[in-house]
């Protein structure tokens, strides 16, 4: 059997470049007992990823994560035809001992691929990174920023189910016409308006809670129209992602200080022992039509890199996935 995978040939400058990844094919051995060979059907591109570069190798697999289906099986946890997720990266086909892989969730009539998105990594951030630090009550405002991604998306729509009035910023009028689909109270496209002013409008008793994916000035911002004792959950700074040089100031601490403003960074897999629980309840909210959801399909395991890059330029509306 052979597997084809997208090598890290080089770290990137700025935003990544064709010549930055490298295809290849390498010969899998035969299995061991306990062992599983994986063939991968859809498979995630994410915005950590390009962060998380910077500690990668070259030369070593694209991280990433896969929806793959069991072809053949010497463990007996894990048998043929059995669909799981997977943190293999960017290859066709893995052989695993098992350790670390989660049964992919029964969907139903839904598509495998939600394992990567609502029912997956990016559900379980919007569900804890908000539910957990944020802690919204009901009648508070929230900000959400990258709102039509993925998480944010599904943030704005806990934040309404929890009753909170809701602005979400995008960066074209397609999605934000999509945010208010969701019941999002306010959709605003960052690139047309300006932050303060609708802030001011959509805001004007302050800001409770913050949901970051963006960072930099943005987030600057935000910071000044928060609420006494709001909470800001830091997801991502993508804004700074492909930066060659690091941004610096303004500097918020006072503004932290005298608002006395929670501000938290996280790591997802803080909750991983609780997963099944968000995606227990993001299914009855999906079968009470309260979560929606939106993919951002590319075919083709050769698109990977486009893929990627696409995503990092907001192409995307809702979770961008490559499907095999």
């Amino acid at each position: 059997m052979k597997a084809k995978t997208w090598i890290f040939a080089h770290h990137f400058d700025g935003f990544p470049k064709d010549s930055d990844f490298e295809l290849k094919e390498e010969e899998l051995p035969a299995l061991k007992d306990g062992e599983i060979l994986c063939e991968a059907v859809v498979l995630s591109v994410d915005p950590y990823m390009r962060p998380y570069s910077r500690r990668m190798e070259t030369g070593t697999v694209m991280v990433g994560t896969q929806v793959a289906r069991i072809i053949e099986s010497k463990n007996d946890k894990f048998p043929v035809d059995q669909h799981v997720v997977g943190w293999f990266g960017w290859r066709t086909h893995t052989i695993s001992n098992g350790d670390k892989l989660q049964i992919m969730p029964r969907t139903g009539t839904l598509p495998l691929s939600l394992g990567l998105g609502i029912l997956g990594m990016p559900g379980a951030t919007a569900y804890f990174g908000f539910l957990e630090i944020c802690k919204p009550k009901e009648g508070e405002t929230v900000v959400v920023n990258a709102a039509a991604g993925a998480v944010g998306s599904l943030v704005g729509q806990i934040a309404k189910i929890k009753g909170c009035r809701v602005i979400g910023y995008a960066g074209t009028d397609e999605k934000c016409k999509w945010l208010k689909e969701l019941g999002f109270d306010y959709a605003f496209n960052y690139k047309k308006t300006d932050l303060k002013k609708t802030l001011e409008e959509a805001a004007p008793k302050g800001v409770d809670c913050y949901f970051d994916n963006v960072g930099g000035d943005f987030s600057i911002t935000v910071l000044d129209h928060m609420n006494e004792f709001g909470r800001m959950s830091i997801c991502g700074a993508i804004s700074g992602y492909n930066d060659k040089t690091p941004a610096t100031g303004p500097y918020p601490f006072e503004t932290i200080l005298f608002k006395q403003l929670k501000v938290e960074g996280f790591m997802v897999l803080r909750w991983l022992e609780q997963w099944p629980k968000a995606f227990k309840e993001h299914m009855e909210w999906m079968k009470q039509d309260k979560l929606k959801y939106r993919e951002h399909i590319t075919k083709g395991f050769e698109n990977m890199p486009a893929a990627f890059v696409g995503l990092l330029k907001g192409e995307n509306v809702g979770k961008a996935v490559v499907k095999l």
